[in-house]
């Protein structure tokens, strides 16, 4: 037990908050306060329909009795009312009004300038000016577009004969360049082959009579001709199928290669087995006669 150390009283020290509460609570008071939700204070104010909920209640500011100031009319030295026009629903009728006359004008001109009110020539006039009009933007838009995005002409779209050496060779001058080299190239791809015939390389023709001849020379020089020729067209062939092309996909030579050999080998089996294709699934033989032909053995239910 604690022994007293003086005389002096030390009563109990109880808060008055909790006096009042048992106070409340001895005569039957006390009741539980509750946090006022907006449906509360919805129910106080007319209920649904009437009553509207501020926003700006919510809103954080330094001191709370600015929430619900009014929006200043002088503010940095400028007046509000400058920046707002109470009007403006009126003057925007009134801008779609005098859009609608305008644009009922300019279809007024149009349907002057329709042609059916003219003569043959006046007609022909206004047919040769808008082919000219039509002719000018097209020329317009070819000269500011780019080399990369310009497309080649083919010839059946080249009417008028415009793209001819003669300018490619003015355009490329221009840029300072010799086109004497591109021209040649150009004329000598321009020769029409209709009609050539298949001609016999130099190498054979120069056999002549003597190719004729049946002796073991002659066969020796012409199959080395022959193999000299496959080689070669092998050789070509070869070097434009493994050609890189910008825009398919391959980074050089080397690439595509492994390219071709890897969908060479996916493809070996499937070869192999003679499948028309990845989806062939057919079976050619459904029952083997060796599988279904003769007696079954005691031993042989099992595994058949």
């Amino acid at each position: 037990m604690p022994k007293t150390r003086d005389a002096k009283e030390r009563p109990v020290c109880i808060p008055p908050q909790v006096l009042e509460q048992r106070a409340k609570a001895q005569e039957g008071e006390q009741e539980k306060e509750k946090r006022k939700l907006e449906k509360d204070l919805e129910n106080e104010n007319g209920g649904a329909g009437v009553y509207s909920a501020s926003l700006k209640k919510h809103y954080i500011l330094a001191s709370d009795e600015w929430k619900d100031d009014i929006i200043p009319e002088i503010i940095d030295g400028h007046n509000v009312a400058d920046y707002m026009d109470h009007d403006i629903l009126e003057r925007v009728k009134e801008l779609e009004r005098e859009e609608g006359m305008r644009l009922a004008g300019v279809a007024g001109d149009e349907s002057e300038i329709n042609g059916d009110d003219m003569m043959p020539e006046e007609r022909e006039a206004l047919n040769a000016i808008r082919k000219r009009k039509k002719a000018l933007i097209q020329e317009h838009r070819i000269k500011n577009s780019t080399a990369e995005s310009r497309p080649v002409v083919p010839r059946k779209f080249d009417k008028d004969r415009q793209f001819t050496t003669q300018r490619m060779g003015h355009q490329l001058s221009g840029l300072g360049l010799d086109p004497s080299n591109a021209i040649e190239r150009a004329r000598s791809r321009s020769v029409s082959r209709i009609g050539r015939k298949r001609e016999r390389s130099v190498a054979v023709d120069g056999f002549g009579d003597d190719s004729m001849e049946i002796d073991n020379e002659g066969k020796g020089s012409y199959k080395k001709l022959r193999l000299r020729s496959v080689s070669r067209s092998r050789s070509r062939s070869r070097a434009s199928i493994e050609e890189v092309v910008p825009g398919k996909g391959f980074k050089d030579k080397k690439q595509k290669v492994k390219a071709i050999k890897l969908g060479k080998k996916s493809v070996k089996k499937r070869n192999k087995d003679a499948r028309k294709g990845e989806a062939d699934r057919v079976i050619l033989n459904m029952m083997p006669k060796h599988l279904f032909s003769g007696k079954r053995g005691i031993g042989k239910t099992s595994r058949r």
